[in-house]
């Protein structure tokens, strides 16, 4: 994406091959940092503290975390060992695996010293499939968009949840790549941005996209959807999603079901923009699908740009309070309007989707 006339991808192979450069998202957006991961540890501790983050972002950064660990060893039992702990980095995204998979099924039929080469094509090849994905997502929602601004003659009003944008994948992002697109065409449009508690990456990052990119917007408190929805100020719901089960419930950020039940209530469409790397065909339905519980500390605390210019933390909650802080929950598909795939959209239904994608069966 475009920052400042400068083409920024979220993640990179620096050019002495051996060093892998990302965005540190948990900078933004007071800060636009990068920082390089020289280990396979390096690129676990990026995945779980969150330097990167987002589904289709972890299983890129969980490939090129296979190739600096085989730089340090390349042999069947390093192999063997990176991927066991990439995996292991983060437990509800799909892509974790499904890249870390793909990495090791093509690189366990090569010698160790062919693994090294072989691991840095595949990587770049996962971050190349990811961009042409994701941009062809933005085409098949941009239908949507240009729809429901011929119905109305009046700007599209989106809500959005959590970051699904350019920060979440290599480029373009998900959800907000049909927002993107829509403002390329010319379509007018306001997003309203849920701050997304507790770590804030609607505040922080979705808004910090949308006003990169010249795109109306407003931040609103996660709990102000519902009334907007009742006012008759959303047009549509458009989110993401970690992870999403073969009968087409979605997991996604804290906070994503209960638009889902106002959406219903106010027969407001809510769309799920996803990748088919996102689905997982091994889960019947969401109730398997692991929720990631983080620390109390996201809850109890937040960090923001005080007057003088520095970023503190600040404890919010008394001191003897104590917190719980699951990261995902999980939207049945009756709440789903349709999901927005690379191959077009569909209702959220294992027979829809097998349609799509009938390789899968």
């Amino acid at each position: 994406m475009n920052i400042n006339g400068t083409l920024w991808r979220t993640i990179w192979l620096e050019a002495d091959q051996r060093t892998v450069g990302i965005i540190d998202q948990t900078k933004l957006p007071h800060q636009l940092v990068t920082a390089r991961l020289r280990t396979a540890e390096d690129a676990v501790v990026a995945i779980r503290d969150m330097l990167v983050r987002g589904a289709p972002l972890i299983g890129a950064a969980a490939a090129y975390g296979v190739v600096l660990g085989l730089l340090a060893d390349s042999s069947d039992a390093g192999l063997e060992a990176v991927c066991a702990r990439l995996i292991q980095a983060r437990p509800t995204a799909v892509n974790l695996r499904w890249a870390v998979e793909r990495m090791r099924n093509l690189l366990a039929t090569l010698p160790p010293d062919e693994r090294i080469e072989a691991a840095r094509r595949e990587a770049a090849a996962i971050c190349e499939e990811d961009v042409q994905v994701n941009e062809a997502i933005g085409a098949h929602g941009l239908h949507l968009l240009a729809e429901k601004y011929r119905q109305t003659g009046r700007p599209v009003n989106i809500l959005t949840h959590c970051n699904a944008g350019w920060l979440a994948t290599v480029d373009w992002g998900t959800a907000l790549a049909p927002i993107f697109k829509a403002q390329a065409a010319g379509i007018p449009l306001h997003v309203w941005v849920d701050e997304t508690r507790p770590r804030n990456q609607g505040a922080s990052l979705t808004a910090w996209e949308l006003a990169a990119a010249g795109i109306q917007h407003r931040l609103i408190a996660d709990n102000s959807g519902g009334w907007l929805m009742r006012q008759g100020q959303v047009d549509l719901c458009l989110v993401g999603t970690d992870r999403t089960a073969a009968n087409g419930d979605v997991c996604n950020k804290i906070g994503t079901y209960l638009k889902a039940l106002a959406a219903a209530d106010n027969k407001v469409p809510f769309y799920v923009a996803l990748p088919s790397s996102t689905i997982d065909w091994t889960l019947p339905d969401g109730s398997a699908i692991p929720i990631e519980e983080r620390a109390a500390e996201e809850v109890l605390f937040i960090s923001g740009l005080a007057e003088d210019g520095s970023v503190r933390r600040v404890r919010i909650a008394p001191e003897q309070t104590r917190a719980a802080n699951p990261a995902f929950d999980v939207t049945p598909a009756r709440l789903v309007t349709g999901l927005i795939t690379e191959r077009g959209i569909c209702a959220a239904s294992r027979d829809e989707m097998r349609r799509l994608f009938p390789e899968a069966a």
